[in-house]
C-alpha cells in the first residue's frame, strides 16, 4: 500500500488539509497526517477550524513514504517553510525520486528546498510568480504535473490537485472510481 505524509502546520489552510487527507484516504492509501509540534497537538487552521493530527512530525518520520503533500495556507505554509525538518524531508524524496507536492502557498516550501529548478510549477498568485527560482517555469493553471513534482493553485482547486496525486500513485482507473461518487 502507497504511504503519504501530510504534514499539518498551525495556520494551514482547511479545506485543503482535510479534502487531501479524505480523498486520499477514500482512495485507499496509507495517509499520516502530521503536525510540527512534539506531540500531536490540535491545529488551528487558517479560518479557525480546529483538527488533530494523527502524529508528531518526529514519529511520522520514523517510516518512509511514496508521496509528501504540502497543503498551503497563511501562516501554515510559513511554518513549514521555517522548518529545516520539512526542507530536509523534500530534498530526501525529491533525491529518491519520490513524489514531493504541494498546493497554494506550499508550492514557495519546494522552492526553498531546491526542488523547483528547471521545473514547472504553480501555486497561489502572488507566491511562486515572485520568487526568482533559476529555470522555474511559472505556469498559472489550477494544477502542474512535472515528473514527480504536482503542485496546485488553490483551495478552489483542490479537489483536481487530490485526484491528480491519487491517478499519479494509483493510475486512472483509481482516480476515477474515487472520483465518481463526488458527483463533480
Amino acid at each position: 500500500m502507497k504511504r503519504i505524509l501530510i504534514p499539518l502546520a498551525q495556520g494551514c489552510e482547511e479545506m485543503e488539509a482535510i479534502t487531501i487527507i479524505d480523498l486520499l484516504r477514500r482512495a485507499q492509501f496509507d495517509v499520516t497526517s502530521a503536525g510540527l509540534e512534539q506531540q500531536p497537538t490540535p491545529i488551528k487552521a487558517s479560518r479557525g477550524t480546529i483538527f488533530l493530527p494523527d502524529t508528531s512530525l518526529d514519529q511520522a518520520l520514523k517510516i518512509d513514504y511514496d508521496m509528501l503533500v504540502l497543503p498551503g495556507g497563511l501562516p501554515g505554509a510559513d511554518h513549514l517553510n521555517d522548518d529545516p525538518r520539512i526542507i530536509k524531508l523534500i530534498q530526501k524524496m525529491a533525491t529518491e525520486n519520490k513524489y514531493t507536492c504541494a498546493i497554494c502557498a506550499a508550492p514557495r516550501v519546494l522552492a526553498r528546498a531546491g526542488v523547483l529548478q528547471n521545473k514547472r510549477a504553480t501555486s497561489y498568485p502572488g507566491t511562486l510568480d515572485q520568487m526568482e527560482v533559476s529555470g522555474m517555469i511559472y505556469t498559472a493553471e489550477a494544477v502542474t504535473i512535472d515528473n514527480k513534482i504536482i503542485t496546485g493553485r488553490g483551495p478552489g482547486v483542490v479537489i483536481d490537485f487530490t485526484l491528480a496525486l491519487i491517478e499519479a500513485l494509483g493510475g486512472n482507473t483509481l482516480k476515477q472510481q474515487v472520483e465518481t461518487p463526488l458527483l463533480g
